[in-house]
């Protein structure tokens, strides 16, 4: 047999594509196993945080009084107690109009009847009341507005307390909020020198709005001005303060 007979011929186009493609998935499988130990590898370093908060606060003067005036009638008969009670508000509606509140700022906030009975139960009479929440924006009218009030029902008005508020916080709001940032931001990056990381982007800002208003005003029996006398009633607004505090999370790097 000659030496030709036992050389191995050349491979069939076939064979040569069969090892190319089991070379390529080789490759394939080695790149993704390295993808995925990447991933894992990544996965089990936890995004490192910090957690700070901030506040902001602005002060300002109020521009709106919202006060509470009511009426009551004491009479023998339900329906002659509720006749008188409702002129007697009528007259409050005018004379708080007439003083620059508007309609569409009056609302009936109370409004009642019940009988009045003596320690034996025996029927004496009927109370009515109605009592109206006054709204004004031109704080300065507020007490004269409630001295023609009280000039036109008499004995049987009855005023329960005084808020103040500003009509418009948007711009208050966006400048205390601000600063409530400014100062999360200053905490965090403090903090993060003194634990010598690098401090990263916002990853959640949490927003709270607090506003905190000036104390009621307390009304004294024989504040308000009578007809005729010198002195008008007063309301004093002072300033209102409305706070926003912000919870933020950062990232850090070591």
């Amino acid at each position: 047999m000659t030496e030709s007979a036992h050389r191995p011929g050349p491979r069939s186009r076939p064979a040569r594509d069969l090892l190319a493609l089991t070379a390529v998935v080789a490759v394939v499988l080695a790149a993704i196993s390295l993808v995925v130990a990447s991933h894992a590898s990544a996965s089990s370093s936890p995004t490192r945080t910090l957690n700070v908060t901030g506040s902001g606060t602005v002060t300002g003067a109020p521009d709106t009084v919202t006060f509470q005036l009511g009426v009551t009638t004491v009479r023998n008969q339900a329906t002659e107690a509720l006749k008188v009670n409702n002129l007697r508000v009528k007259s409050l509606e005018r004379a708080l109009l007439a003083q620059g509140a508007t309609k569409k700022n009056l609302q009936t906030s109370n409004f009642n009847i019940y009988q009045m009975t003596d320690q034996n139960g025996n029927l004496t009479g009927f109370n009515v009341s109605d009592t109206l929440e006054v709204t004004m924006h031109n704080i300065a009218k507020a007490g004269g507005a409630i001295d023609a009030a009280v000039a036109a029902v008499g004995n049987g008005v009855s005023f329960n307390g005084v808020s103040f508020s500003q009509s418009d916080q948007s711009r208050a709001l966006a400048s205390a909020r601000t600063k409530a940032m400014k100062a999360a931001h200053a905490a965090a990056a403090s903090l993060a020198r003194a634990g010598d990381v690098t401090l990263g982007a916002p990853l959640k800002i949490v927003d709270q709005e607090n506003q905190s208003s000036p104390a009621p005003y307390p009304f004294f029996p024989g504040a308000f001005a009578t007809s005729g006398a010198a002195t008008q009633t007063r309301l004093l607004p002072g300033t209102q303060s409305v706070t926003v505090r912000v919870s933020v999370t950062y990232q850090v790097n070591a």
